[in-house]
């Protein structure tokens, strides 16, 4: 405990980094990435008695409303004067102080933003102990964490290759992206990656894009191809709609925009109106709210899978540890690697193999940040 009394917030530093963008990646709401356009990140450094921790925010206005200008300056001018001078090691007070910040809105206010905070400051506490994550939680149940392939290709040639990239890098598990277009031409595209991986882990993603009726046909048409989840097809506030579909739906219904926060999923669960809960580190306000989420959702009874906000090895590595601290044992969309170069990570780093996710062992996160990279790649998001 002495080793973590003395630290004291010192500083939170802010860098919007310009990252080599992969591949082209789309959801129903819009373009997440661009190929050949770089993939902007926040990332936030936290220094307290001499040790530093670091986190990353994932600005996506298509699938959320914060943006890379706003997360910034929601950090330098909210976020970071409210806990400076605070102790590093008081996680419930920093979530306490945020939400005085920037208050909520209908469930929680800014959550990238503040995940990104929070996550650093887990890094910084694991780093001053010299233990990763899990260990600070005395929670770790998992090793490894296996990964699914994003499909986003919409025409059946797309798909066939899509998946056999995925299949030749060793993945067993693919997650489609739906509500880009009719049902029937969806589900043409969900039918393809089936036909190209006839024994893969399938579940498909909506992010909002259908009506309650729509969302019924589609999930009578998915049961022919196996799909093990139907996530999100309806808007993340209609609660009502999201009842009635899962007492009908013949796939099981998993929530991911809806559970913004830990209060949400109980909401859910009061109203028996929910199958699965994603965790998402970033959707939810970092690791201290997410804890809190999978907890009540294991002690619910509520099914967990895992997501990701294409994040750069930061938040994939902060996502592996919630999901290993949780054992969540299905494929989870971690899907940063397919996308984007995380270029900051010059050392020690996340290990991916045949489509399985080595949960990082060393301090904190478990990844080596070089700031004089963060330094070059950095854009000034506010210059007009």
């Amino acid at each position: 405990m002495n080793a973590l009394a003395g630290l004291t917030i010192e500083a939170v530093d802010t860098y919007a980094v310009a990252l080599p963008t992969v591949r082209s990646f789309g959801v129903s709401g819009g373009s997440v990435a661009v190929a050949g356009t770089p993939s902007i990140r926040v990332l936030v450094k936290v220094t307290a008695g001499g040790v530093t921790g670091w986190g990353e925010a994932t600005p996506i206005p298509a699938w959320t409303y914060e943006t890379a200008e706003s997360i910034v300056t929601t950090i330098d001018r909210y976020l970071a004067p409210a806990i400076l001078g605070r102790p590093a090691w008081d996680l419930d007070g920093v979530t306490t102080a945020f939400d005085r910040a920037i208050n909520r809105g209908f469930t929680i206010g800014s959550p990238l933003a503040k995940s990104a905070v929070d996550v650093a400051l887990h890094d910084l506490l694991g780093r001053a102990l010299g233990v990763p994550v899990g260990m600070l939680w005395g929670q770790r149940r998992r090793e490894t964490i296996e990964l699914g392939w994003i499909v986003s290709g919409q025409t059946a040639d797309e798909v066939a290759e899509a998946v056999a990239e995925g299949r030749d890098l060793g993945y067993r598990a693919f997650k489609v992206k739906v509500g880009l277009h009719s049902e029937a031409e969806d589900a043409a595209v969900v039918r393809a990656v089936r036909e190209a991986a006839p024994d893969a882990a399938l579940w498909v993603d909506a992010n909002q894009g259908y009506t309650v009726d729509g969302a019924l046909r589609m999930a009578r048409r998915l049961t022919d191809y196996d799909v093990t989840a139907f996530e999100q097809p309806l808007p993340a506030n209609d609660v009502a709609g999201q009842r009635r579909l899962r007492e009908s739906s013949p796939i099981p219904v998993a929530l991911d925009e809806s559970l913004r926060h830990p209060s949400d999923l109980a909401t859910f669960v009061k109203l028996d109106a929910v199958d699965v809960a994603i965790a998402k580190v970033q959707r939810s306000g970092g690791l201290t709210l997410s804890r809190r989420l999978c907890a009540l959702a294991v002690d619910a009874g509520v099914r967990l899978m895992g997501s990701g906000l294409t994040d750069s090895d930061l938040g994939l590595a902060a996502s592996l540890h919630l999901f290993a601290a949780y054992g969540i044992d299905t494929p989870v969309d971690l899907n940063g690697r397919q996308f984007l170069t995380s270029s900051y990570a010059t050392g020690a780093t996340v290990e991916i193999k045949e489509g399985v996710a080595r949960v990082p062992a060393g301090p904190g996160l478990g990844v080596e940040v070089d700031e004089s990279v963060v330094r070059e790649l950095a854009v000034d998001v506010l210059a007009r």
